[in-house]
Order: C-alpha cells, then structure tokens, then sequence
C-alpha cells in the first residue's frame, strides 16, 4: 500500500511514443509506491473566436488545481499557423525556468565520461518572445525581448538551485559583446544576483566559447545560465555529450507550477511499435518527485533506472539493445528491489 499523501499530477501523455512512455512511467510509479495520482489531459490546441490557439480548458483547470504536470512529446504542425505547444505551455503557466541535468550514464558509453552540467535556460521571453513583422515585402524583423524582471529572477533561481544541489559555481553564457544593450542587461543583472550571493562561485563567457570549450572538455563546466535561445541550443548539446535527448531529463519550473517533460521528438516512426525508450521521461518524473519534496521516491526509481541501463541486459534499440518498451519497464522494476 501507498504511504504518505497523495498528490495529484497532471499527466500529459502526449502525441507519437508519448503514450507508451507515459505509461511505463505510470507502471513504474505503482511499482515503486509512489505516493502520486494521475490526472491525464489532453494539450490538442483548440481556436479561439479571435483565431489564435489555446491550451484546452480541461488542461488549464487541472493545472490550476495540482500546479504540477509531466509531459511526453508534443507534436506541433509546420506552416499552418499553430504556436509551438511546448513554448503555449510554458507562457500559459509562467514557466520561466527551464532546467535540464545532463549526466554520464554508467554503461552507456559516449565520447565523454563523466559529464556532470546542469543547463538553467530563461522560458518566457528573448528571440522567442514571437514578436515578428513584415518590414517590407522580403523583409522580416523579429524582436528579441530581454528584461531586467525576467533576467532578475531566473538567475536568482540559477543561484539557489546551485546552492540547494551543491553546484560549484554559475556561469552566465552571453553574446553581450555583440548584443550590448539585450544580452547586456541580462549580464548585468546576473552580476548583481552573483553579488547578492558570494558565496556561489560565478563565471561569464561568451556563447561561442562555451560551445567551443564543451566540445574539448565539458568537465570544465558545471552550471549553465542562459538566455532562451542559447539555453534551447547549449541544453541540446549538453545532451548529445551524454548521449541524446531520449536520456535527459528536463523540467520547466515557475513561481507557482511546474511541468516536467520529455525534451525529445514524438518518433511517430515507431508509434505503437513498443519500441520507445522511457528513460528521459523517467528521469523527468524523478526531477518532479524531487520538486514534490519526496526525494526518497525519487532516489529509488532513479538508481532502478540508471541500474537496468548499467546491467544492459534490456536496452531499447537507441541504446544498443534491442528489447522493447515493455521489457525495459520490466527490468526497471525488477531493479526496484535492488
């Protein structure tokens, strides 16, 4: 029997693989007696009378109720006129940070060993605010939106979750040399937070020499803190130095809510096929159990996962394997008892 409170989450499974990932998730959970109850939503976009999209109401209405969701991959249309759904998600509940640890599996050899970088992104505003227009025929302008707000209280988050994970330091990553004004303020509001929190080790670098230095050797690097664009970019690189977007988990956190996701596309290739790897989905709900104070939960579930993919006896075919979805799930739980 499940001890302790249960807590409501909002569960969206999403579009492509995201059903059967949520659902080893959800198998895994009752396994592990996680205290959680799921409240699965549908994000389909519907219109609204003045022709733009919106999140369903019954999402909106759950969200409002248990201020925590998980979510699987969400398939967003090309050139029909339909916002991103993840970045709808995000300004519909004032998700403003965007943190994703990006860390060497044992077992799942890559390029780099022991890669240990935690990836803190701005979510509401810069390149894609979506503040766009037509100059002339031929010609289009795209505003990048920075604020001192904005900038204020994602490194402000930057600088606790450095302190309450015991992170080595901040590294603010900028193209403020170009951008004086934009990216100018961001950095300087990242120098006050810096100053308002000494005993937090703090760096500036410019992007092109991150990416340069993480490519030689990412060890050198620790916590990230970014625009939205860099951290969109620099947190998919992080994640192929460890091996891909279908091992990172990820979670986009505000003032009053959070959603934990899966980073990685909807595969529609392999939909329904019981082929998907859940690990990324996995890792994220362990990151939402955390949020949701119950670190023991998600200690267990974590070190089950992080074991079946070490003892390689049941990866999914994009870690070398070739055993299923199902068979994964399994070897998960199995390690449960470990």
């Amino acid at each position: 029997m499940i001890r302790g409170a249960i807590r409501k989450v909002t569960l969206i499974p999403g579009d492509g693989i995201g059903p059967e990932i949520s659902e080893s998730v959800q198998k895994i959970f009752l396994a592990a007696q996680a205290p959680i109850e799921w409240e699965v939503v549908n994000v389909t976009p519907v219109k609204s009378i003045d022709g733009s999209y919106m999140i369903p109401r019954e999402c909106i209405e759950s969200m409002g109720n248990t201020k925590v969701g998980l979510k699987g991959p969400l398939a967003t249309p090309i050139g029909k006129g339909h916002q991103s759904l993840n970045l709808l998600l995000r300004k519909t509940f004032n998700l403003f940070a965007n943190v994703r640890p990006c860390k060497s599996l044992v077992g799942y050899k890559t390029l780099y060993d022991n890669v240990d970088v935690v990836t803190i992104r701005e979510n509401t505003e810069g390149e894609y605010s979506g503040i766009e227009h037509v100059v002339t025929p031929g010609v289009v302008q795209s505003i990048k939106l920075i604020t001192q707000k904005a900038s204020r209280r994602v490194a402000e988050f930057a600088f606790k979750y450095a302190r309450d994970n015991n992170r080595s330091g901040v590294t603010a990553v900028h193209k403020a040399n170009i951008m004086r004004m934009s990216d100018g303020l961001f950095l300087k509001c990242c120098r006050q937070v810096a100053a308002e929190n000494p005993d937090i080790p703090f760096n500036e670098m410019n992007l092109d020499t991150v990416c340069l230095n993480m490519t030689q050797n990412p060890s050198n690097f620790d916590l990230l803190l970014m625009p939205n664009l860099y951290g969109d970019i620099l947190s998919d690189l992080c994640a192929g130095l460890i091996g891909g977007l279908g091992i990172t988990p990820s979670g986009n956190i505000g003032e009053e809510g959070a959603i934990f996701e899966s980073v990685h596309g909807t595969a529609p290739d392999i939909a329904g096929l019981d082929m998907a790897n859940p690990t990324a989905l996995l890792l994220s709900s362990c990151m939402m159990l955390r949020y949701l104070n119950l670190p023991d939960h998600a200690n267990r579930i974590e070190k089950a996962c992080l074991r079946a993919i070490a003892d390689a006896s049941a990866l999914t075919k994009d870690l070398g394997g070739n055993s299923t979805c199902s068979q994964f799930t399994s070897a998960v739980i199995d390690h449960l008892e470990d």
